[in-house]
């Protein structure tokens, strides 16, 4: 089993488990793969971009990749269907996690706790230092993408806003509790913050862009901790340094790690974390476990038990959801 260079996940920790063997090592270009992947049944990959020529460079033996993580932007999947190899994912390691993570940072926005801190660390400060505080109990909070972690986000949220309402072009059956919208436009309309869901595809990128985000109400709140892509970065570091968004909160980012020459590094009321919405220790191995059994279980029996099998060859692609 071949594997790329991947955090110190403790299901990896062992080169062997009964009769599976692990080789780490660099995949950074067709050669290196070519190398590290001769003989083997499987290879487990982290963010590696693997395209065309790269996926050509496995060796024949090669039945399956495994993806410790949700998104599969980084692989093309139509050439792995090409080739003949089965993509696996784990969309539901770090539901909880990353559900929580958005919501902590809605929350600390909301209640505008940057500057709170700010204030008391410079001496004191008063509720003009800290800025206007909507009233989250008549609020209306929106949902963009209605899969594991936008319901989880939803169950999280109830409790809090005046409305939750939600849109997903996959989703048309009743969400308790939830106003489910025809449109985008109807979701942004009048909200007073919009967490995103989405997994990130030709027709996702930017979806949050100039219009969408001057359509919001002026002082809302925008939380990505799905993929980069999906907002218009550019736009968004304008939006907050005008006041027309009361704040943002990013775990994902176009380009990781954030360059220094980014307009968000800037830009006010921004709460960034990097990348870590999924971790949890539990989350941690999780991903490591459920990945590695998933790649061997594939590799001797053609099935998963944990993930999602984004390409099957002998079965029909089954699209992320985030």
């Amino acid at each position: 089993m071949a594997q790329g260079s991947l955090p110190d996940f403790p299901a990896l920790e062992a080169r062997h488990l009964g009769e599976v063997k692990f080789v780490p090592g660099p995949i950074d270009t067709p050669a290196q793969i070519r190398e590290l992947t001769a003989g083997a049944d499987g290879l487990v990959v982290g963010f590696h971009p693997l395209d065309e020529p790269r996926l050509a460079a496995l060796d024949a033996s090669v039945k399956v990749i495994g993806r410790t993580g949700v998104g599969l932007d980084a692989i093309d999947l139509d050439a792995a269907e090409r080739h003949g190899i089965a993509v696996v994912h784990q969309p539901s390691y770090a539901t909880a996690e990353v559900a929580t993570h958005a919501v902590a940072m809605l929350l600390a926005l909301q209640r505008r706790l940057l500057p709170a801190d700010a204030a008391v660390r410079s001496g004191w400060g008063t509720i003009a230092d800290i800025g206007r505080i909507w009233n989250l109990e008549g609020a209306s909070i929106g949902v963009l993408g209605c899969g594991r972690i936008g319901r989880a986000v939803i169950e999280r949220m109830l409790p809090f806003a005046g409305e939750v309402r939600v849109f997903d072009p996959l989703v048309n059956e009743d969400v308790p509790g939830v106003r489910v919208v025809a449109d985008l436009d109807e979701l942004l309309s009048d909200i007073d913050a919009l967490t995103l869901h989405l997994p990130l595809a030709e027709q996702t990128r930017h979806v949050i862009g100039r219009s969408e985000i001057r359509r919001m109400r002026p002082g809302s709140i925008l939380i990505n901790v799905s993929r980069g892509g999906l907002i218009d970065e550019e736009e968004l570091a304008l939006a907050l340094a005008d006041g027309h968004l009361g704040g943002a909160g990013l775990d994902v980012f176009d380009q990781e790690p954030l360059p220094d020459s980014s307009p968000l590094r800037s830009a006010p009321n921004l709460l960034l974390s990097p990348h870590v919405a999924w971790y949890s220790d539990a989350a941690l191995s999780r991903l490591g476990e459920w990945t590695v059994a998933d790649v061997v279980s594939y590799a001797i029996a053609g099935s998963v038990r944990h993930g999602r099998l984004a390409v099957d060859p002998v079965g029909p692609r089954v699209a992320g959801n985030a």
